[in-house]
């Protein structure tokens, strides 16, 4: 038997990162993945039955990691990004969240007979969606700049509020199965939101306060975050049952929002956990789905997710969007993607098996009819998503922007020219100095790591369709290539060389890993560097049916192409494992004496 637990839980591991790296490659979220999986594992195999594996562990295990999961995803709402993204998000995030809640609740009131309390508590959790699911859509989809900006800050943002407000209804419950009257289960929740709101809030300051005056040595930070996270969660507990939810996700929101506090060494921590604990807790939750109740739900269920896709979503998108300059046909796009993600997964698990403890009546429902829902909204918005987006012409057209890692004056030379011919670039880096340089040159930039999981979800690549990896870090490069591979094509992934002469082979980056050579090893970083230093400009010469390539080349013996425009918009950066000819109508530029 202990010979078959190891091998359950190691299983367990191991297709939740299968899962997850399958996703990947599919560009669709995790979560379908890992539910699917749970499901044939758990009721349609019987190979996994996770009460008989976890027996009373199960639900402090399930607590704890959902308080790390809230935990991670509020450390991405920030006050000032909320106010800085326009109203329609805010509305979004505000009353389109009451407006979801509203029509959820109603239809499992009147569709599925459940009490008020239920329907409430299941409205509060399906108001959820995350950028787990968006992102993934996102990219396939590439809508406009407009859309992709609403979508994907809606996604980070709504994911701690709406967990709150699932919280808040949940606690509810609980007060009122509890107490004698709404007056005392009133009084009992609000006693829960006030321990979890300030344990939360005093949990954040300290921490914040002890990263800030650097008292945890750089290799502790990150255990130093999982141990005040759970030692706030045990806290709020112990001082009254069901606030530690709460007051982790106020701990994250306060220490995102303190200032001088540099958090991306814990988001980067957080994020690794939550992944592991995602690819676990997901089939774990999903093998103890309950078919026959969900088959009990039957066409309710269905109609159930008919409605928040074709009814909810429209409205709440098109109230929220009332006086902004979104046209009709991007309002009706923003409403047609919500999918419901990992928090929504994660918080009905855990509020059933809670309330299942209660003997709560028609509690063993609640997961069935969520995971319906995000399976629903899952599939039908990644099979929709990018022929309703081309239907409505909300859909970018193809993409001819530039994505440049690296910050260094070379690549400001080249975003310069590109922006001044109107091309769309931004420029990527996580060096700050760099960043806030271009920045006064008026070049579009990210500051970060291109291929953090942050830049994953934050980095906008709406009508961005190639790679041009700069960076004065070969390994850097290489990453970059490998990663943006995946969303340019690998003939859409180019870099330079980073050789100085007599450098050893020991020292050099080789291999298809690293995208598409400028000139092969010929033209080199240092050397483009030399002629900027030399007082070199690029400039832009059209070619026409006269003035061929060719003869631009007997004229310009010393210039140094870098990049050429097709007459369609293309960038084409010469490659010596690909022969073009450059054509009448294209453009070409080049370093040249200035």
């Amino acid at each position: 038997m202990h010979a078959h637990d190891i091998v359950l839980f190691c299983g367990i591991l191991l297709a939740g990162f299968v899962c997850q790296w399958i996703a990947w490659r599919v560009k669709l979220p995790a979560i379908l993945f890992l539910l699917i999986s749970g499901i044939a594992a758990g009721p349609v195999l019987g190979w996994l039955d996770p009460s008989a594996l976890l027996g009373d562990l199960l639900v402090p295990l399930v607590s704890i990691s959902v308080a790390i999961i809230l935990f991670e995803g509020s450390l991405t709402l920030k006050f000032s990004e909320l106010r800085g993204h326009g109203a329609v998000v805010r509305r979004l995030v505000t009353y389109g969240v009451a407006v979801t809640w509203l029509m959820a609740s109603l239809a499992a009131y009147f569709l599925l007979n459940w009490d008020a309390y239920l329907s409430a508590l299941f409205g509060a959790i399906v108001t959820v969606s995350g950028p787990t699911v968006v992102m993934p859509l996102l990219r396939s989809v590439r809508p406009t700049a407009g859309v992709s900006s609403v979508l994907r800050w809606e996604a980070i943002l709504i994911d701690p509020l709406g967990a709150i407000l699932g919280l808040i209804v949940f606690d509810f419950i609980i007060a009122a199965q509890t107490s004698d009257g709404a007056i005392l289960a009133t009084i009992s929740v609000l006693t829960i939101v006030a321990a979890g709101s300030a344990l939360g809030a005093i949990g954040g300051y300290v921490f914040g306060l002890a990263i800030r005056r650097r008292l945890i040595p750089d290799f502790l930070r990150e255990y130093a975050s999982l141990a005040a996270v759970l030692g706030i969660f045990a806290a709020a507990e112990a001082i009254h049952g069901e606030s530690g939810l709460l007051a982790v996700t106020v701990m994250g929101i306060w220490l995102a929002n303190m200032r001088h506090v540099d958090l991306e060494d814990v988001l980067s921590f957080k994020e690794s956990i939550t992944l592991v604990l995602v690819g676990g807790l997901f089939i774990l939750l999903a093998a103890r789905l309950n078919l026959d109740a969900l088959i009990s739900i039957g066409v309710g269920a269905l109609m159930i997710v008919l409605l928040l896709q074709f009814v909810a979503g429209p409205l709440r998108s098109f109230l929220c969007s009332i006086g902004s300059p979104l046209t009709w046909r991007e309002r009706l796009f923003v409403g047609w993607v919500f999918p419901r993600g990992i928090v929504a997964a994660a918080i009905s698990a855990l509020f059933a098996l809670r309330l299942e403890e209660r003997d709560l009546a028609g509690a063993e429902s609640l997961v069935p009819l969520v995971f319906t829902v995000i399976i629903g909204t899952v599939i039908l918005q990644s099979l929709t998503a990018r022929p309703f987006a081309r239907f409505l012409n909300v859909a970018e057209p193809e993409p001819t922007g530039i994505l440049i890692v690296g910050a260094n004056e070379v690549a400001q030379v080249i975003a310069k020219e590109m922006l001044e011919t109107g091309r769309k670039v931004v420029v990527v880096d996580s060096h700050f100095a760099s960043i806030q340089e271009a920045r006064m040159k008026g070049i579009p930039t990210f500051y970060g790591s291109a291929v953090s999981t942050y830049a994953d979800e934050h980095l906008d690549l709406t009508g961005l369709g190639t790679l041009l990896s700069l960076s004065r870090q070969p390994g850097l490069n290489e990453l970059a290539c490998v990663r943006f591979a995946e969303d340019f094509g690998r003939d859409h992934v180019f870099t330079i060389s980073n050789h100085v002469q007599g450098e050893h082979d020991k020292h050099k980056v080789t291999g298809e890993s690293r995208g598409r050579v400028l000139l092969g090893d010929e033209l080199s970083l240092e050397a483009l560097q030399q002629r900027i230093d030399a007082g070199q400009k690029l400039k832009t010469t059209k070619l026409s049916s006269e003035f061929t390539f060719e003869a631009y080349l007997e004229k310009h013996p010393k210039r140094q192409p870098v990049y050429f425009v097709d007459d369609n918009g293309q960038v084409h950066f010469p490659v010596i494992d690909s022969k073009f000819s450059p054509k009448a109508g294209w453009t070409v530029s080049a370093f040249a004496e200035a």
